[in-house]
């Protein structure tokens, strides 16, 4: 196969951003800053230089910054309806899964692997099928206004590969991890590695290509990926471990995600007292571990997971179509374990970072019914996760996930539709006669009325909002996406 041997350096133009502005503070998950009027200058190496606040004309800034005397200008609408918001961050997605989204049936974890998902992947030795896919959940995460993403591929090397091809050249931020699954009881005999070796050397082999593309890891690193605990032997494990040790690289898994897997590890590691144990002691157990799920943990298990620091996926819509459980996230966070989001797709039937906001508020709602009021998530809450949250889990938390000097411009101009008012008056007895039944004139589903708030606005835009309100998006100060 012929793949890319571009090295990823974009030379953008420096860029002036005027207007409303909304992000989550570092260190306090339940509020949003919002500047009204604010400028951000990002640098030719999409490096913010400078934020202002209370900016009431352009020329100000650029007689204060004149380097950016030439800069592009970009600006929100004057009325209230459009703001700058950080780029979502996807820490758990199953990339050849795309095409399966939304089609999981009844069936629960284990049976879905099976039946729709180890098949779907095995397809992607075929390298135009896995160019078809990868290229769709690519352009569509980023619709969604998704500027990272952590990718679990399949076990083929070239269509690993194609898929870090295929971020570099859109310009998504991605980790990209070939999946290691050796244990031949566990694995179908069609998708399977055929010795724990074989999984180390091939797992190397996309480790190199990525290397190759993006020798510093600016834009796309490589991730070791253990599919799951069940999936590999104790030698693959073991490897794996040592891998990690030696590359520094950062790893990801699934952990605690069904009761019948939690059984299922139990069995295949007996010696070990729990699924987060199993980990540790093969050295996986690190800060760059990245566990999805997370569902079913002991108070022992949270308290391991938070003593080495690694950091929990939590994926409320793929828990809940496969009816694997609620996790309790505002339990792991009063813990100190760093929750970030995912979409999990295709457990997660979409794409979209924004569906798992949504969805982590209505989860935590449930959890609140048995286990007490304290756990639900507020809107600021479930937007923290999808941004801060995300960075730290992904170990980008200085680079990305806000708007701060020095951090790098990953970010989506989020529009709503203003309702226009008629400005008529007229009596009671005639307002059957006066009514228009006229859809809104933009596609996007968020209707605001003038009166809101910015905390209504982002309400609204959290529980009604979806691609359609993503109007651009912005990677490393690259615009990798636009609506128009």
């Amino acid at each position: 196969m012929a793949t890319s041997s571009r090295k990823y350096k974009v030379v953008n133009t420096p860029t002036i951003y005027f207007g409303t502005f909304i992000h989550s503070p570092r260190d306090e998950a339940s509020k949003l800053d919002v500047c009204e009027e604010g400028a951000i200058g990002v640098n030719s190496d999409g490096v913010i230089d400078f934020v202002e606040r209370d900016v009431k004309d352009i020329d100000s800034i650029v007689d204060k910054y004149p380097s950016f005397k030439n800069a592009e200008i970009v600006q929100t609408r004057p009325e209230g309806t459009q703001f700058f918001f950080p780029g979502f961050i996807d820490t758990h997605i199953h990339a050849p899964q795309y095409p399966n989204a939304g089609v999981f049936g009844s069936s629960t974890l284990l049976d879905w692997l099976n039946k729709y998902t180890f098949p779907r992947e095995a397809s992607l030795s075929s390298l135009s099928v896995a160019r078809t896919i990868y290229s769709r959940c690519v352009a569509r995460t980023l619709s969604h206004g998704t500027t990272t993403a952590a990718y679990y591929a399949t076990i083929h090397v070239p269509a690993t590969n194609l898929l870090a091809d295929i971020c570099s050249a859109a310009g998504q931020r991605a980790f990209v991890g070939r999946v290691c699954m050796d244990h031949k009881d566990i694995n179908p005999d069609f998708y399977c590695d055929e010795s724990a070796d074989e999984s180390i050397a091939n797992t190397c082999l996309c480790i190199d290509h990525i290397k190759k593309i993006d020798p510093n890891y600016e834009l796309v690193s490589p991730i070791i990926t253990p599919r799951f605990a069940p999936s590999c032997t104790a030698e693959a494990l073991e490897k794996l471990g040592k891998l990690a040790k030696e590359t520094g690289l950062p790893c990801q898994t699934h952990i605690s995600e069904n009761r019948n897997e939690v059984q299922l590890v139990k069995q295949l590691f007996p010696e070990h007292d729990s699924y987060a144990e199993v980990y540790d002691a093969f050295g996986l157990l690190t800060p760059k571990m990245i566990l999805g799920h997370a569902i079913y943990l002991s108070k022992k298990e949270m308290e391991l997971i938070k003593s080495r620091d690694a950091k929990i996926s939590h994926c409320p819509v793929s828990n809940s179509a496969l009816t694997s459980g609620g996790a309790k996230v505002r339990w792991l966070m009063n813990g100190g374990v760093t929750v970030g989001l995912g979409t999990d797709v295709s457990g997660g039937y979409s794409p979209s970072i924004l569906e798992a906001v949504r969805a982590t508020t209505l989860v935590s709602r449930h959890v609140a019914l048995s286990d007490g009021d304290e756990c639900k998530l507020s809107v600021e809450e479930s937007l923290y996760l999808a941004t801060r949250g995300g960075a730290k889990v992904v170990g980008l938390e200085n680079k990305i996930g806000g708007f701060e000097v020095g951090m790098e411009w990953d970010a989506q101009l989020i529009g709503l539709e203003l309702v226009e008012t008629t400005g008529d008056d007229f009596a009671e007895e005639e307002v059957v006669d006066k009514v228009v039944f006229e859809g809104p004139k933009s596609a996007g589903p968020v209707d605001v009325f003038g009166w809101e708030t910015w905390d209504d606005k982002v309400a609204k835009w959290v529980y009604n909002g979806d691609d359609r309100n993503t109007l651009g998006v912005w990677v490393k100060g690259r615009k990798v996406w636009s609506r128009t």
